[in-house]
């Protein structure tokens, strides 16, 4: 008995060790603007990484998306231009979407070329896209405290709730929403209290906290990771792993814009630092 408890205590020690040690760099790279989102297709092998390129709620036609090799090479900084201020990304049946302002944004990723445009009227500030396995794409409005869903080519109000404390990050999660947080946000953008993470019931739209309600940070991007998620702190900079009961864990010093993280070739992770205008890529252990 006692060699089993001492098995038990090692193997937690090193799980534990494994979840908190320091990610490892992979590559840097430089030269973008405002760099906000970056998703990996691995259809096509490129990374894609929206370009703000000036205020983010700004409809001035100066974004764009870039495209890299896996290894962080740029293919084309401007492989695809048009678009206003263009947020989060993801990818659904062959085709690249982009949180656009007050619309989504659906690209060819074949072409390079954009294919549809899908207004959301009244929408203040689409940021996160998520798509689940049906291939329908949900966006968060994190100033007007809603999500929205995009399903054949219709984009509608899914829910708008105070409860979702200004949603920022999103992950399709079997039949819920996982939901990372800004916290209770002021015009200025500014929290009294940081954000934690949700989660929203697909079925019946019900809120509720993942864990307990302890304030995290102001939260921006959110993928699933091996033991839990790996959550990105934008004002205070970080990146966070989230247990499943939700407790986090800062486990990368970040500077500040640490903004819509992805994951990459081999489980690698790859975060957009909108401030410094680079892309970084980490191995994780």
């Amino acid at each position: 008995m006692r060699a089993l408890l001492l098995f038990a205590s090692v193997f937690t020690c090193l799980t534990a060790m494994s979840v908190a040690a320091e990610p490892q760099k992979n590559w840097e790279a430089t030269g973008f603007k405002n760099p906000e989102s970056a998703v990996y297709d691995r259809a096509s092998g490129a990374i894609y990484v929206s370009n703000v390129n000036g205020d983010p709620m700004s409809k001035d036609g100066n974004g764009f998306i870039s495209k890299l090799s896996p290894d962080g090479q740029v293919i084309a900084l401007e492989w695809v231009k048009g678009l206003d201020s263009p947020t989060g990304l993801t990818l659904a049946n062959g085709k690249l979407y982009a949180a656009d302002v007050d619309r989504i944004v659906e690209i060819d990723v074949s072409k390079g070329e954009i294919t549809g445009r899908f207004e959301a009227p009244g929408a203040k500030f689409l940021n996160d896209l998520a798509t689940d396995n049906t291939g329908r794409v949900y966006a968060s409005d994190m100033v007007a405290n809603s999500i929205w869903l995009l399903d054949r080519s219709k984009l509608a109000l899914f829910l708008q709730s105070d409860e979702l404390d200004n949603p920022n990050g999103l992950l399709i999660e079997g039949n819920r929403i996982i939901v990372a947080s800004w916290g209770k946000m002021e015009k200025d953008f500014s929290t009294k209290i940081p954000g934690h993470m949700k989660t929203v019931s697909l079925a019946t739209k019900a809120i509720t906290d993942l864990g307990d309600a302890t304030a995290l940070g102001n939260l921006d991007g959110v993928v699933a990771g091996e033991k839990g998620y790996w959550v990105t702190d934008w004002v205070s900079g970080g990146l966070f792993h989230m247990s499943p009961d939700g407790k986090g864990t800062r486990v990368l010093p970040l500077s500040s814009g640490s903004a819509d993280l992805g994951t990459g070739p081999n489980g690698s992770l790859v975060i957009p630092m909108m401030k410094d205008g680079t892309v970084l890529s980490y191995r994780m252990n």
